[in-house]
C-alpha cells in the first residue's frame, strides 16, 4: 500500500517535522532484496528535499519520529539526542500486570554478533537506562510508560524483559501474544476458525517527542495510536 507522506505529518515548521510513523514501515532503507522503496527516509527527502532523520524507530514500532528540514536543523538536534536533552515517551503493552512506578532500569546493552537482537553485557555493554511507569493495569497485560534515557538498539524491549514484564508479541525478548479469548469472559470461537492474536507486532508506539526548536522554544508532539495497538488497548479496557 502506498503511503502519502503528508498524511503521516503531526507537525511541520520551516525546520522540522515529526510524523507519525506507521507500523511495518522501515525508517531508512533496507538492505534486503525484497525493499519497496517505501522507506519513511525515502519519503522524506521526495516531500522535502534535504530531509534527514534525527533518530530511528524500529520498523515495527509506530509512533513520532523527528525529520530536521536543514542542515543547521538536523545538527541542532542531533546534538540534543547526544546529551539526551530529548524526552522520548512510549507507550508498551506488556504480558503480566506490574506495579512500575519510576522503576529506572540501568543495565548495558551489547548487539548480538549478527545484529539482531541486543542482550545485557555488564563487561561489553554500552551505557543504559529506561524509566517505567504503569499507565494502566489490565486482567493480564499492564500498558506502561516507557522513558529511554540513551538510545540504544531494542533498548526498551530488552529493560522490559530484565523486569519480566516483556513487550506482548514481542518473541524475540519473550513476549507471547494476546488473545481476545484470553480476557473476554463467555468467549465463543467460531467452528473451523483460528483465532489471531489481538495485535500482530511487537505492542510499542513512541507516544511523544519533546525537543527544543532552533529559536529556543521547546516542543512537544503527540502521535495518536495506530489503528493496531489502539483496537488492542480498546479490548483491554472493555474487558477490565
Amino acid at each position: 500500500m502506498k503511503l502519502n507522506f503528508s498524511d503521516l505529518i503531526l507537525f511541520e515548521d520551516n525546520d522540522y517535522i515529526v510524523i507519525n510513523k506507521p507500523p511495518y514501515v522501515a525508517a531508512l532503507d533496507e538492505r534486503t532484496p525484497d525493499r519497496s522503496g517505501q522507506s519513511i527516509l525515502r519519503l522524506a527527502k521526495a516531500y522535502s528535499d534535504d530531509a534527514q532523520l534525527a533518530h530511528r524507530l524500529d520498523k515495527e514500532t509506530s509512533g513520532a519520529l523527528a525529520i530536521a528540514k536543514n542542515p543547521e536543523a538536523y545538527r541542532h538536534l542531533a546534538m540534543q539526542f547526544e546529551h539526551r536533552e530529548v524526552t522520548k515517551r512510549y507507550h508498551a503493552v506488556t504480558n503480566g500486570v506490574h506495579n512500575l512506578e519510576g522503576i529506572s532500569v540501568f543495565l548495558p546493552i551489547a548487539p548480538s554478533r549478527d545484529g539482531t537482537y541486543v542482550k545485557i553485557d555488564r563487561e561489553k555493554g554500552k551505557v543504559a537506562e529506561t524509566i517505567f511507569n504503569t499507565l494502566r493495569a489490565y486482567r493480564n497485560t499492564t500498558l506502561v510508560e516507557c522513558m529511554p534515557i540513551t538510545g540504544r538498539m531494542h533498548q526498551i524491549r530488552v529493560h522490559l524483559q530484565c523486569l519480566k514484564a516483556p513487550i506482548v508479541s514481542d518473541a524475540t525478548y519473550g513476549g507471547k501474544p494476546v488473545y481476545l479469548s484470553q480476557i473476554k469472559r463467555d468467549f465463543n470461537l467460531k467452528m473451523d476458525t483460528d483465532e489471531q492474536p489481538l495485535i500482530q507486532r511487537v505492542a510499542l508506539h513512541a507516544h511523544s517527542l519533546t525537543f527544543t526548536q532552533l529559536n529556543g522554544e521547546p516542543l512537544t508532539v503527540e502521535a495518536p495510536y495506530p489503528k493496531d495497538f489502539g483496537a488492542l488497548v480498546k479490548q483491554l479496557e472493555k474487558n477490565l
